[in-house]
């Protein structure tokens, strides 16, 4: 009876130990000094979260009834727009504009016949944003201060799903997915200038601050495709992780930070050498004690801070968001979120 109530008390203390450990790992650790708000998308929670750097607090919750994918700071800053992408049961057809000091709700943008909206960034110089619809397959110019659709320009390809714009030129680059392509779209013109063969699965996508060249993900062939803009060819291909899904350039144009959905790493690469600087795992996959403790990363969306000392990660399955030093290519802090954390906004 004595060596039974011994070994009771042993399990029960190793219980104890390893709910305390695995509490512990999952509990979120936010250390480090920076401003501005970052707005969360959290796709199953249809709501977006706001987070406040300089606090290091949780200081709004913005309900959104169709569930939100992507979301952009406006060019000058006032704004925050999210993608209504929707569900299952229900496309999304509207884009919602939140103002990015208030966090209230200015404005419903609908996208007629245009549905699912899904990437957003903001156009140079302008109270306009670029949004790529997965149904309809058009690139749209939307006015968020008036709410209105100025332009509507068919993208001629599938699932069009992540775009970027060039910092100088009236110049759109879409990537579709089922195509595995880009498509270049002259916005001045209204027309499309190039649709540009890339891989299986062409999904993120970025343009160096300078200007010069495009990176896309191809996450079915694990490839990322670069593109230069003067000659719009491929000049380069290189070999990425397992199921990269998106990337994003240090304000410096110095790395390019590219999210490997299924390695559950990120890979970070020189620009101008092309070659990998570093795999920064996030835990969760290392070995067997890791698994148990933390829930498998898979991380997706990637904001840099308009500091550019931060990087901030939406790691969808672990519902967290993991803040990379980029200067010691390292995570630091960690922001809790939602459910399925998506689209990342940073606001000042």
């Amino acid at each position: 009876m004595k060596k039974l109530r011994v070994l009771v008390a042993i399990a029960i203390l190793l219980f104890s130990i390893i709910a305390i450990a695995f509490i512990k790992a999952r509990t979120t650790s936010y250390s480090i000094e920076t401003t501005g708000k970052l707005f969360i998308v959290n796709k199953l929670s249809s709501n977006v979260t706001v987070f406040d750097l300089t606090k290091g607090e949780q200081v709004a919750i913005l309900p959104i009834d169709m569930e939100p994918h992507e979301a952009t700071t406006s060019f000058y800053g006032d704004k925050v727009i999210v993608t209504n992408y929707g569900g299952p049961e229900e496309m999304g057809k509207s884009l919602t504009v939140i103002d990015a000091k208030t966090f209230k709700e200015v404005r419903r943008v609908r996208v007629d016949e245009s549905l699912k909206p899904h990437g957003v960034v903001a156009v140079p110089n302008s109270n306009c944003v670029a949004v790529a619809t997965d149904v309809g397959n058009d690139l749209l110019v939307i006015d968020i201060e008036v709410g209105q659709i100025k332009k509507k320009i068919p993208t001629t390809q599938i699932y069009s799903h992540l775009l970027t714009y060039h910092p100088t030129d009236s110049i759109a680059y879409v990537s579709n997915l089922s195509s595995g392509s880009v498509t270049v779209i002259d916005t001045n013109k209204d027309e499309v200038v190039k649709v540009i063969p890339c891989g299986k699965g062409t999904e993120g996508i970025d343009i160096t601050p300078d200007g010069e060249e495009i990176w896309v993900t191809n996450n079915r062939d694990e490839t990322i495709s670069i593109i230069n803009t003067k000659t719009l060819e491929i000049v380069s291909v290189l070999t990425a992780g397992e199921e990269p899904s998106r990337l994003q350039f240090t304000l410096d144009g110095k790395y390019c930070l590219v999210a490997n959905s299924v390695s559950g790493t990120i890979s970070v690469y020189n620009t101008a050498t092309k070659k990998l600087q570093k795999n920064i795992v996030l835990p969760g996959k290392k070995n067997i004690v890791e698994r148990i403790l933390y829930h498998t990363p898979r991380p997706v969306c990637i904001a840099m801070h308009p500091n550019g000392k931060y990087a901030f990660v939406a790691n969808s399955n672990a519902v967290r968001v993991e803040v990379i030093d980029l200067n010691s290519l390292k995570v630091v802090s960690t922001i809790g979120t939602g459910r399925i954390p998506d689209g990342l906004a940073i606001a000042l």
